[in-house]
């Protein structure tokens, strides 16, 4: 039996589900997401988390929220991006702003390993 309590998802996380099946067209323009309520319940997580999540979603253009309605995901207005096209679009930026971070990370550990190099040619030279 597992003894280890599994993790509670974050309202980031539960924000990029809901992008992605936004992007993936589970929910079109129109659609209502589910009650957040049923989600925390779902999620076992706080209410306030599942709302947050929503609301980066707000915050991002893709849904709205309608008071004692529900969310919906946005229909694009003409010659803007649709939902599906903005969240697919935020996916691929995370995914380079990941890529970009990892060759950061590269470069660092080789500025650092120069420097150790110039370092002790400097010191074979003073010596």
């Amino acid at each position: 039996m597992d003894s280890q309590p599994k993790r509670k998802l974050t309202a980031r996380e539960i924000a990029a589900q809901f992008r992605a099946e936004i992007a993936a067209g589970k929910y079109g323009p129109g659609a209502q997401l589910p009650a957040a309520r049923g989600q925390a319940t779902k999620y076992g997580v706080a209410l306030a988390t599942v709302q947050s999540a929503y609301a980066q979603l707000r915050a991002e253009g893709l849904v709205r929220g309608r008071a004692g309605s529900g969310t919906y995901v946005l229909d694009p207005a003409l010659g803007e991006p649709s939902p599906r096209d903005a969240a697919q679009g935020l996916i691929d930026l995370r995914d380079e702003v990941a890529r970009v971070s990892a060759d950061l990370s590269g470069l660092v550990e080789r500025v650092r390993r120069l420097e150790e190099t110039v370092g002790s040619l400097a010191g074979e030279s003073d010596g």
